[in-house]
């Protein structure tokens, strides 16, 4: 891991692993939302639960990372917003930073500047944007205006180990936990930046080509291998439920 924080993948799934019901059939929407808890038999919260619980007990997660596409859908372009001038350093209002009541970041990826927030966190979480040099302008003043936290990291889009290496430096950022989709759980994947994966699948089947799954984003290359992973542990329900949890076996 090296000057980066832990990274843990912590997903649910259909047994064929999609995370969602559909492409660009948002879980934020009532329609998508309501249609993937149905899936869910009993055991499944409780099983949610206990994992959570294990990840506070194990790492005290002090980041969760989202991309963009849990909150707009693919086609979704940057925000039309006032043409602005703002700097490309970090904003990090103290305010916001050295709040005694603060205990962990929303982290969210979006170099493009899709996201519109109306909701900023609450109960000691923060949202934390990450964005590019590419991002912008007009977005960053738009962050800025919210007082909401960014950091810059990457020149055309965000570089995700340089993002992480800079949320363990400038704020004590030890462990991340992506609830992410499969574009963003994906582009870890590839750079070689996840260290586990906890993994609960529902026992039901959704298909679909192009429906996102746990890992979605380019294939291996010619002569790349698949990432090793080594099982830890497992626990199944009477109704069908799986809890893994696996390591990266580097």
């Amino acid at each position: 891991m090296g000057d980066r924080p832990r990274v843990v993948v912590s997903v649910a799934a259909s047994v064929d692993g999609r995370v969602t019901v559909g492409r660009d059939r948002l879980l934020l929407s009532d329609e998508a939302g309501q249609l993937w808890r149905s899936l869910w038999p009993d055991g499944f919260v409780p099983m949610h639960d206990a994992r959570t619980a294990l990840l506070e007990k194990l790492y005290a997660p002090t980041a969760i990372l989202e991309g963009s596409g849990t909150f707009v859908t693919a086609d979704t372009g940057p925000l039309e917003l006032p043409e602005a001038t703002s700097s490309y350093d970090d904003f990090l209002p103290d305010d916001v930073v050295n709040d005694p009541g603060h205990r962990k970041w929303f982290t969210v990826v979006d170099s493009r500047g899709r996201v519109l927030w109306t909701e900023k966190g609450g109960a000691g979480i923060d949202l934390l944007v990450l964005v590019s040099r590419a991002t912008p302008a007009a977005y960053l003043a738009y962050l800025r205006r919210q007082n909401t936290p960014y950091l810059v990291a990457g020149e055309k889009h965000v570089d995700l180990e340089l993002a992480l290496r800079r949320m363990r430096e400038r704020l004590g950022v030890t462990c991340v936990v992506s609830e992410a989709g499969g574009g963003l759980n994906g582009a870890l994947l590839r750079a070689d930046l996840i260290d586990e994966l906890h993994l609960i699948l529902f026992p039901a089947a959704i298909g679909g080509a192009g429906v996102p799954t746990v890992f979605d984003g380019p294939e291996l290359e010619p002569g790349a291998l698949p990432t090793r992973l080594r099982l830890v542990s497992s626990t199944t329900t009477a109704d069908g439920v799986v809890s893994l949890r696996y390591e990266v076996a580097r």
